[in-house]
């Protein structure tokens, strides 16, 4: 991801004059708005399923379980800023100060950790199909140290960006939530960049290799099991990968490079932001049903608990 908040990209030195982009930002105002409001409902709405799932019925002496836990917890937390970007988007930002620094904390760590657990998960699975013999998810401690170091990590990481945000005024009616410099918006960008192609490389590694392990497997399920490995790394990538090459090329045109500071390309560039950030976002509504409700026993729990509400 990079600055949260690039509808008011004032800093950019390509906005001039002549490239005039009011209905842009005034048309990816409105529909992120609207598309976050529904991003926060259905996150709620699955992530909480899957906590009350987890307590009522499951076991926690389980790796995978408490991973599960932990991404749903996550998921939450980055959900958590999303409704103020939407009062943002509409209104600019009226929270102060304080706010703003705790909001982006907040988003940035739900967001770090949830990649860092979905590779961990990725890793969980690759040894269960990969090297099933091993006993590494049975140590408790192995189980409990990785999930301290992500939250260690993605609060670190969230920290960075944190501390260079603040309220900028630059008129009564324009109140913006941003970082004092570009030369730290462009860190974040480069930090995101590779922390996703990081991830990318790893989750791609080890679902090859289950793959060529589950297809070798002369078993009823195994078409089954591919599929929803394809799945789940294809909607990884699609999610995450265009938001990613978007967020760098949108970064050269602060860098001064002539062929995007044409108002034309320009104006391109930031459209398609628009669209690739809100496919990224929807990512993590996604997690309940590609992670969770794709197993047997939650789709049954479930239907348990339907069953007792009407």
């Amino acid at each position: 991801m990079n600055e949260l908040n690039a509808t008011y990209d004032y800093e950019s030195d390509y906005e001039d004059e002549i490239c005039h982009k009011e209905e842009v930002l005034k048309v990816g105002s409105i529909l992120t708005s609207i598309f976050l409001i529904l991003v926060v409902v259905w996150n709620c709405i699955g992530n909480i399923l899957v906590l009350i799932v987890l307590v009522l019925y499951e076991s926690f002496r389980s790796l995978s379980n408490i991973l599960i836990l932990n991404l749903a917890l996550s998921d939450l937390l980055f959900t958590f800023g999303l409704p103020f970007w939407v009062s943002y988007h509409i209104w600019g930002w009226t929270f102060g100060d304080d706010c703003c620094k705790a909001v982006t904390f907040v988003f940035y760590a739900g967001f770090y950790s949830s990649v860092l657990f979905l590779t961990l998960m990725t890793v969980q699975r690759y040894m269960a199909v990969v090297h099933p013999l091993s006993d590494w998810e049975r140590c408790r401690g192995f189980s409990i140290a990785p999930i301290f170091i992500i939250w260690i990590l993605s609060a670190g990481a969230a920290l960075l960006g944190t501390l260079r945000m603040k309220v900028i005024e630059e008129s009564p009616t324009s109140i913006y939530c941003e970082y004092d410099s570009i030369r730290i918006k462009l860190a974040i960008i480069y930090l995101q960049n590779i922390f996703f192609f990081i991830t990318f490389l790893i989750m791609g590694f080890c679902y090859t290799r289950m793959l060529q392990i589950i297809t070798q497997a002369r078993t009823n399920r195994r078409h089954k099991t591919v599929r929803l490995i394809l799945c789940i790394s294809l909607v990884f990538f699609i999610g995450w990968a265009p938001y990613n090459i978007v967020m760098f090329l949108r970064s050269l045109t602060d860098l001064g490079f002539s062929q995007f500071t044409i108002c034309e390309v320009s104006i391109k560039l930031e459209y398609a932001f628009f669209a690739c950030r809100l496919l990224a976002y929807s990512h993590c509504c996604l997690n309940p049903v590609l992670y969770v409700f794709v197993g047997v026993k939650f789709r049954n729990h479930l239907k348990v608990i339907l069953r007792r509400i009407f």
